[in-house]
């Protein structure tokens, strides 16, 4: 039973990315991306406090 759902698993993550180095690709895109727009809010609102306690 574990590893029919271990081998579903597999088959559901490489079927978006045919191989590891797609996997770690993918992987790193989104970590950027997640990094990128964390930063971006983390600023945006940084700025609206300065300028809301001026």
């Amino acid at each position: 039973m574990k590893s029919s759902i271990f081998l579903v698993l597999l088959i559901i993550l490489f079927t978006g990315c045919a191989t590891w180095k797609g996997i770690k690709q993918d992987s790193n895109d989104a970590w950027e991306a997640t990094k990128e727009g964390t930063s971006k809010a983390y600023n945006k609102t940084k700025e609206a406090i300065h300028e809301a306690t001026e």
